[in-house]
């Protein structure tokens, strides 16, 4: 059994996401549940499965930082893969990704949330807990725009997970590690690029929400996410993130800029057999402006209960439009091919190489390949010691 044959009975079966470890049977995750399949998989196949995925070129990085992050299509699935050093030796955490381009249809979202993306600048940020959607929210929200503007959009991401074709937009595509080196260069980058919008994939570090909030602030229409389980603590969590001398600058600024936040989560409909997103939305009134320039984030939960009139929706409210939702999008539904990946593309002349990583202090510096060498993604990896190097020596 290959890994293909593996991310293929995961799409049979309906799995959001499938985890390998060695000597354990696989596992994965259908409607929210984790469920084990089939017969252990054996530590040396995971490693030549690793090996493989990750390529020649880009082996020796994983060696030495145990980790490697990347996307890929696989079996007609587009695959967000990451490749982790465990206790007992490689392990695989897979998410497999949507079968189609997404959109506010086929997520079967509320149809309001395509009136976010005609604003021509300010802040949209999509929040809720891991494994709730806001990848595919946010593709949806790019996609509408492709579909409907001719804006110039560039997506910075780590890595790619949805590909888009440009339909009526022109879209530029940039994976950090692979395109560049960091978040905060590619935001810097961008603001001479002459952008309409960006999207950048999730705002990690203070220093990268800085950037993406004086971007909204500078006429570009910017989108991002943020873990969190409501709309208000999604702002307090960029707000707590800077240290507290600054918090106040910071937001006013985010109070000038927002436009909307999203909250989401997938809740399952037996009668459906699919997992649907509930959301919370809040507008970004006169009133939310003076709670987040004031930090007094308690207020929001109040003003988006009795903000319904300014479109605003409650996860009471918006459960309760989706109960009495009679038409749905179904998976089998007019299905249609996922776009091809930049990076599966054949390149154009000599690749270029691989974005060279910051020395570090005390350690030695890899190499990097030839500029010949074939790049398989993004790879970005924490280092572990430990005798890493005596287990793959074992299994090979």
């Amino acid at each position: 059994m290959n890994l293909e044959s593996l991310i293929g009975i995961a799409r049979q079966q309906g799995a959001s996401d499938l985890h390998l470890e060695a000597g354990l049977a696989p596992a994965m995750r259908v409607r929210g549940a984790l469920r084990l399949t089939g017969d252990p998989v054996p530590a040396s196949a995971l490693l030549a499965f690793a090996r493989e995925i990750i390529g020649e070129a880009q082996w020796p990085r994983f060696l030495e930082r145990r980790s490697a992050d990347l996307s890929k299509t696989i079996q007609g699935v587009r695959c967000r893969i990451n490749v982790l050093q465990s206790a007992r030796g490689i392990g695989f955490a897979i998410r497999l990704l949507a079968p189609f381009q997404a959109t506010v249809e086929k997520l079967n979202l509320h149809p309001d949330l395509k009136k976010l993306v005609t604003h021509p600048h300010g802040l949209i940020l999509v929040s809720g807990p891991t494994g709730s959607g806001k990848s595919s929210t946010l593709a949806a929200l790019i996609q509408e725009i492709n579909l409907t503007d001719t804006r110039h959009i560039v997506t910075i991401e780590s890595p790619i997970e949805y590909t888009f074709r440009p339909r009526r937009a022109y879209i530029r595509q940039r994976e950090v590690g692979r395109d560049t080196p960091s978040f905060e260069q590619a935001l810097l980058d961008a603001l001479r690029e002459d952008p309409d919008v960006l999207m950048v994939g999730e705002m990690r570090d203070p220093e990268t929400m800085r950037l993406t909030l004086n971007a909204s602030e500078t006429g570009h229409l910017v989108l991002s996410t943020v873990h969190s389980s409501t709309c208000a603590e999604a702002l307090q969590r960029v707000a707590s993130a800077f240290p507290a001398e600054i918090q106040s600058g910071v937001c006013a600024q985010l109070a000038d800029c927002l436009l909307a936040v999203i909250c989401q989560r997938l809740h399952f409909r037996p009668e459906l057999k699919i997992r649907v997103p509930e959301c919370e939305v809040l507008m970004a009134t006169h009133a939310v402006k003076n709670f987040i320039r004031n930090r007094d984030f308690f207020k929001i939960i109040s003003a988006l209960e009795t903000g319904a009139d300014h479109g605003m929706w409650s996860f009471q409210r918006y459960r309760a439009w989706v109960d009495s939702r009679k038409k749905w999008c179904l998976p089998d539904e007019n299905p249609e091919a996922p776009d091809n990946d930049p990076s599966d593309a054949p390149p154009i002349g000599d690749p270029l190489p691989p974005v060279p990583e910051p020395p570090k202090s005390g350690k030695n510096i890899e190499p990097s390949p030839s500029p010949g060498a074939k790049t398989e993604g993004r790879i970005e990896i924490e280092p572990i010691e430990g005798g890493f190097e005596k287990i793959l020596k074992k299994l090979e």
